[in-house]
């Protein structure tokens, strides 16, 4: 086999892989089959560091290991008009966040605004699927969750706040609505998931270690991310030259909003790990849906939404550039070019879907990189 050839799978035999890999390990097939359309939309939209890429380490291993439950019972603690809170009872985050998000949205229908916040879930994969499901209802979708100890506060070197991304999604009357979809560190576990799989080395100011100098190993920055000696710098980087401040606060902004609304855990409650031994992580999420119409009518948003955003790419561009983009646009020209071509599967890639078609037997696939 020759590594330096490039693989790609295509969408639908990549998501049917994983919906199978869901139901052999346990998962309900209703449940395995929402499971796996959010990871293929992570896959669809060019962001590797959250689809197949993380099916065995991150979802697969943790049920094998009894640390996620299979099965989802999502359990109802408290309801109003325009508010939920509830229980995820250690599910598939994946099937908990859709359904807090289609809660939010129903009640946004109905009374203008709906929100809901969860607890005792797990990692909900790609926050702009949700904010995508208000898109396509015409709404506007806000979500964000907590995550185990990555980011340090600035002026500190230890891991205390989740990579806490806070995701937003509005329609435009373009092709792609507009999705900011971004963790609240200079870069996240994922990524450097991403530079260990490809044998890169990280820039300077995505790590930081317990002697404030930068690391750059990214196979060594993830053992010492859960050992707790490294640390993920805030947006803005190390200190406040640069403004670290402003995403250690909306780190923090995050993690206030999926523990303190809905009585969770946080922080160093959230590294799933106990006594050394692996426990659920027990992460909070919340979802805001607002329905444009109870503001302004859905084409006219749609509309100055989208000349707002023809507007900054016409702007002047700096010396050399070619292009400006705004927030969901790369991710329309990824999906185009891979719904054309497949998604791409590098070599350690290759090595856990192989793996786990063994393990699993599932002998109905047969992939040109075996």
């Amino acid at each position: 086999m020759e590594s330096s050839k490039e693989y790609r799978i295509d969408f639908e035999t990549l998501e049917q892989f994983m919906f199978d890999v869901f139901v052999k390990v346990g998962v309900p097939e209703e449940d395995a089959r929402i499971c796996a359309e959010v990871l293929i939309e992570s896959d669809k939209r060019g962001i590797d560091s959250h689809g197949i890429g993380r099916l065995k380490p991150v979802y697969v291993d943790s049920i094998i290991d009894g640390v996620i439950d299979p099965v989802t019972k999502i359990k109802v603690v408290k309801e109003g008009p325009t508010t939920a809170v509830i229980d995820g009872q250690n599910g598939m985050g994946q099937v908990i966040g859709k359904r807090a998000m289609e809660m939010a949205m129903d009640k946004a229908a109905k009374y203008g605004m709906g929100m809901v916040a969860v607890r005792n879930s797990n990692h909900y994969g790609i926050a702009g699927y949700y904010v995508l499901m208000a898109c396509k209802r015409g709404m506007i979708g806000i979500t964000g969750t907590n995550a185990r100890p990555s980011i340090a506060p600035t002026f500190g070197v230890e891991n205390m706040l989740g990579t806490n991304p806070l995701t937003f999604g509005m329609p435009t009357d373009e092709e792609f609505p507009f999705v900011f979809d971004a963790a609240t560190s200079v870069a996240q576990r994922g990524k450097i998931e991403v530079y260990d799989r490809l044998g890169k080395e990280l820039p300077e100011g995505w790590v930081i270690g317990e002697d404030g100098k930068p690391k750059t190993d990214p196979g060594q920055v993830l053992k010492d991310l859960v050992a707790g000696t490294a640390a993920l710098t805030p947006l803005g980087g190390i200190g406040e030259e640069m403004a670290g401040y402003k995403g250690y606060g909306f780190a923090t902004v995050v993690e206030l909003l999926s523990a303190a609304l809905q009585g969770g855990k946080y922080l160093k409650a959230l590294s799933g790990l106990e006594n050394g031994k692996k426990v659920p992580r027990s992460l909070g999420h919340f979802f805001i849906a607002i329905d444009i119409e109870a503001f302004t009518e859905l084409e006219a948003f749609k509309k100055t939404a989208g000349d707002i955003l023809r507007a900054l790419r016409a702007s002047k561009r700096a010396p050399g550039e070619d292009r400006i983009y705004t927030a969901g646009e790369k991710e329309y020209l990824a999906y185009l070019e891979r719904r054309e071509k497949g998604v791409p599967i590098d070599e350690s890639l290759r090595k856990d879907i192989i793996q786990l078609k063994k393990t699993l037997n599932l002998d109905q696939y047969h992939f040109d990189f075996e």
